[in-house]
């Protein structure tokens, strides 16, 4: 019993001995038991003899020696990724803090309606204006910029930051070019002037403002815009083409300008019979009179000869019915002549439309005409101005002193 009693613990303890965990040691390359280093070994033979265990019985893990190579080529790549994003971030610094010339000049961009950003790019490196046009591009994404480039001519340098070249292109204004409009053209005047500058073709200009539904448009009583492309000095673009669109964005540029102008001086639009009557008169007044303190006298002339039914008789008018084909000498064939529909020297009333492009004092004039008795006017001759008559006689007197007046300059001239 007592042999029985003392063999039981024994053998629990080598069974305790076999059900522990083996490990194995990654520096040594061999196995011990959960007692490690004591010393204390089972004896040969023994359940607890792992290093006499088959192949198949032995614990299975990953070898040391492959968990090192994995932790070395992660520390690798780790490296190399570090200094791919050190090589890139110094790239694109040099990229954005570099101008393409230190010494720069003025470049014309033109970028066109349809253009993609590669393009663009492309274009800016082929002028000097980057130096790389795929890192412009992403500059440009980056910035969410990509798709906001404007179409229009641009003047850049190329000693500007890529930066700086992108915010212009993206919310800098395009290229304007100076169109000045004098008082008093007429609209083939205005025609050629516009196409002589590059702004678009007469032609186009002159079928769209006689456009039906361009004048519906824009309220104008009139077979054409004449009286309504006011005279002022506009800052435009080029056109990417010389085209009817071109062309219908300068005249409507031209229009709205005089409404805007003209609203300034009246209180409540005027009907269509009254802006008839208003710019027709007002186009007459810029005509007869270069001088502003007269304009208003002027309006008021015309404006008794109407109430009293009498011929206007406006050399100016009967100029304008002639067209391209007044030689500048107006002759007394010219003022008999009756079918001329804007000769006021034989049809009575106002002409039936403008003669010119007037400015607003020309307009204010004509809503205002000064309150007099003034039925005549010739210019003095001796200066810009004119002299004023009441009657008849008084005005033929004005007329000898006016004939006088050239032949004594034409006397005195060298």
């Amino acid at each position: 019993m007592s042999t029985g009693s003392d063999q039981q613990p024994v053998q629990d303890a080598k069974g305790a001995m076999d059900s522990r965990p083996q490990f194995e040691a990654c520096d040594a390359g061999i196995q011990t038991g959960i007692d490690g280093g004591s010393g204390i070994q089972d004896p040969p033979g023994s359940a607890g003899d792992v290093a006499d265990a088959p192949a198949a019985d032995r614990p299975s893990s990953p070898p040391c020696k492959k968990r090192h190579v994995l932790l070395r080529i992660f520390f690798v790549l780790l490296l190399a990724f570090a200094g791919a994003a050190l090589y890139a971030w110094q790239d694109a610094r040099h990229f954005l803090e570099t101008a393409p010339s230190s010494q720069g000049k003025s470049v014309i961009i033109d970028i066109r309606q349809g253009m993609a950003l590669q393009q663009i790019a492309a274009m800016l490196q082929k002028e000097g204006v980057v130096t790389d046009a795929l890192r412009f591009s992403l500059l440009a994404r980056w910035r969410e910029k990509g798709r906001s480039l404007q179409k229009g001519r641009f003047l850049v340098r190329t000693d500007w930051q890529p930066e700086k070249v992108l915010e212009m292109l993206a919310t800098g204004k395009a290229m304007l070019y100076r169109l000045t409009l004098r008082e008093g053209m007429p609209w083939w005047e205005v025609a050629d002037q516009l196409e002589k500058e590059g702004f678009c073709k007469a032609s186009d200009f002159t079928s769209v403002i006689h456009d039906p539904d361009f004048l519906r448009h824009w309220g104008i009583p009139f077979g054409s815009a004449e009286g309504f492309l006011f005279p002022e000095t506009y800052l435009l673009p080029h056109p990417e083409e010389m085209d009817m669109e071109a062309a219908r964005a300068v005249a409507g540029r031209l229009v709205d300008t005089f409404w805007q102008k003209a609203g300034k001086l009246w209180q409540a639009r005027p009907s269509a019979d009254e802006l008839r009557d208003l710019v027709i008169l007002a186009s007459i007044v810029e005509k007869e009179t270069g001088v502003p303190a007269e304009r208003a006298r002027v309006a008021g002339v015309y404006a008794n000869r109407l109430r009293r039914g009498m011929l206007l008789q406006a050399d100016p008018t009967v100029i304008y019915g002639m067209g391209r084909s007044f030689s500048g000498q107006l002759l007394r064939r010219h003022l008999d002549d009756a079918g001329n529909r804007y000769n006021t020297y034989q049809n009575p009333g106002l002409p039936p439309g403008p003669i010119c492009s007037f400015g607003a004092s020309a307009l204010k004039a004509a809503i205002s005409p000064e309150s007099h008795d003034f039925l005549y006017f010739v210019a003095t001759g001796t200066d810009r101005g004119h002299a004023f008559s009441r009657s008849l006689a008084e005005h033929n007197a004005a007329v000898q002193r006016y004939r006088q007046a050239v032949r004594n300059k034409k006397a005195s001239a060298p």
